[in-house]
């Protein structure tokens, strides 16, 4: 079997797991929506979800060591494709139109978004500096999403804050994996017990929490959209301002890539709306909606 078969099979079966896992939080977000975030930590179910999670991020380093980053990357958007019917599917319930169009859109949008991007050569690792720049600009960019969403009263923005938060935390863990790998290879198992390390481990669990919040209220389409959106468009940020790489096409790419970007933001509003052949759920006892529980 080839590389590149070896890529594609890995990068599908990355796809999966993630979308299982995703699948299996929203579930449990909508059984414990007055359950403190921290107290998930007790279900087995959680760490499950944690474990599909973890087995999509190695099985996405495996499909990167056969195939270029230009293959493998827009492979990942099939993480939505594939959640909406494994979410429905255990629901009961069948996916509506609307919301196949919202996911097609998304998906589009993330694809051309992922080839507009164009990876510079010789870039591997970020600089010391850098990656110190990063961290900071990270951790201030996750606090102010999550600031905003705490503020805003409509449900459904306070989660596609959180995933957006989500999207960010994950977009940074993934900029810092090669460059704690690399600096491990170098100076050996202490490296891991770097600030770097440490700070990639916060935004690799930070962002798992913030995704179980988002899918607390708006279900499982618009908030898994909405991470899946803003991981790739962190990660072009980040490629562009501190890994020197730049859109394909130059103006006329980056443009093509605005569109690109509104065309997936359209399918996250698709996403967003609710399903109308679904029953409403019935209300809880002394509901209060405009207060998102403690974290503990």
């Amino acid at each position: 079997m080839s590389a590149v078969a070896l890529a594609v099979i890995f990068a599908i079966a990355s796809a999966a797991a993630y979308a299982a896992g995703a699948v299996v939080q929203e579930r449990l977000a909508a059984e414990a929506v007055r359950m403190p975030v921290l107290a998930l930590l007790r279900r087995g179910r959680w760490w499950f979800a944690v474990g599909l999670n973890a087995a999509g991020g190695a099985l996405h380093v495996a499909a990167l060591a056969f195939g270029p980053l230009s293959l493998v990357q827009p492979l990942g958007v099939l993480t939505l494709v594939l959640a909406l019917p494994m979410g429905a599917a255990l629901a009961g319930r069948r996916v509506s139109a609307r919301h196949w169009r919202g996911a097609g859109y998304t998906v589009a949008g993330l694809v051309v978004l992922l080839l507009l991007v164009s990876p510079a050569t010789g870039a591997e690792a970020l600089t010391g500096r850098d990656a110190t720049t990063l961290a900071i600009a990270a951790t201030v960019t996750v606090a102010v999403l999550m600031a905003a969403a705490r503020l805003s009263r409509p449900l459904v923005v306070r989660s596609l804050l959180n995933a957006a938060a989500s999207g960010v935390a994950f977009a940074v863990a993934s900029a810092l994996t090669q460059t704690v790998a690399l600096r491990t290879s170098e100076d050996g198992p202490l490296a891991l017990l770097s600030p770097l390390a440490l700070v990639l481990a916060a935004m690799a669990v930070g962002g798992l929490l913030l995704s179980q919040m988002a899918y607390r209220h708006s279900g499982l389409g618009a908030p898994l959209a909405t991470v899946t959106l803003a991981n790739p468009i962190a990660s072009a940020v980040i490629g562009m301002v501190l890994l020197g790489e730049r859109f394909v096409g130059g103006t006329a790419g980056a443009a093509a890539a605005l569109a690109a970007a509104a065309v997936a933001a359209l399918g996250v509003v698709a996403l967003a709306q609710p399903d109308r052949s679904t029953p409403p759920t019935p209300p809880t006892p002394n509901p209060t909606p405009d207060r998102e529980p403690a974290l503990v």
